[in-house]
């Protein structure tokens, strides 16, 4: 399955919070305001673990991040373009190989778009290119685990991840998706899959066709309250003994 990046967005669409990106180098980003509320929804809902790296220090060429970030209180009011508070460090490859895993993860079906569609890699490099403890340590482990995803798919295939067909994708997936199950050398791999997957999933379910995809309707106005509804009830078991 190869993914263009570009040519996904060329048309410049709303994002998933009705922003409609950047255009910086040729490359949509997504405005830092729109990046800020993203932030605060997924981290709500990430539990943060101990993060087990392929190796501490940054490989060779790659960025060493040292912005100071948004600060503890941001003024959600001021636009930022990308890149004036911190840089963006998915490399091209690294970007390519990240929306074809999120698409294998999260694929276009029935109840929602792809995670591609939702722009969730643009949530990712945001993410792993922020200052911040926990995105440090994500990082650490997410941009050599996209660059094992190519070394991998070259061993195999000949190919990139992203130029991969979606078996052969999953081939590889399947090898490292739950890390209980994969082999001695692909344990490091496994522990990039399971956080790679949470972020996606996070950023992905962050999103109002997240909400949509799982009938969550967020918090709705009501004139009444009537209580739970009756199938809820039936279902825990119990009754509502206050009218």
């Amino acid at each position: 399955m190869s993914h263009n990046y570009q040519d996904q967005n060329q048309n410049q669409e709303p994002d998933a919070f009705g922003a409609v990106p950047i255009v910086v180098n040729q490359t949509p980003r997504l405005p830092r305001r729109t990046v800020i509320k993203w932030f605060v929804a997924v981290a709500a809902s990430l539990q943060l673990g101990d993060a087990q790296v392929f190796g501490a220090e940054p490989g060779p060429g790659e960025p060493v991040i040292t912005a100071n970030g948004y600060g503890k209180d941001p003024l959600l009011n001021q636009t930022h373009n990308p890149g004036d508070l911190w840089p963006l460090t998915l490399s091209p490859a690294q970007r390519a190989a990240a929306i074809a895993l999120a698409d294998v993860i999260l694929p276009a079906d029935n109840l929602g778009p792809a995670a591609s569609q939702l722009r969730c890699v643009d949530f990712l490099d945001e993410w792993v290119s922020a200052p911040y403890p926990a995105q440090l340590r994500d990082r650490e482990l997410v941009l050599p685990g996209l660059d094992w995803l190519d070394v991998e798919a070259g061993r195999r295939f000949g190919d990139v991840f992203a130029s991969l067909t979606l078996a052969q994708q999953q081939a590889i997936c399947d090898d490292i998706c739950f890390e209980p199950r994969a082999g001695e050398n692909f344990k490091t791999a496994a522990r990039f899959f399971s956080r790679f997957r949470s972020l996606a999933a996070a950023a992905y379910y962050a999103t109002t066709a997240g909400w949509e995809a799982i009938g969550y309707v967020g918090n709705q106005p009501s004139l009444t309250y009537d209580g739970p509804p009756d199938e809820v009830l039936a279902r825990l078991g119990v009754e509502q003994t206050v009218a």
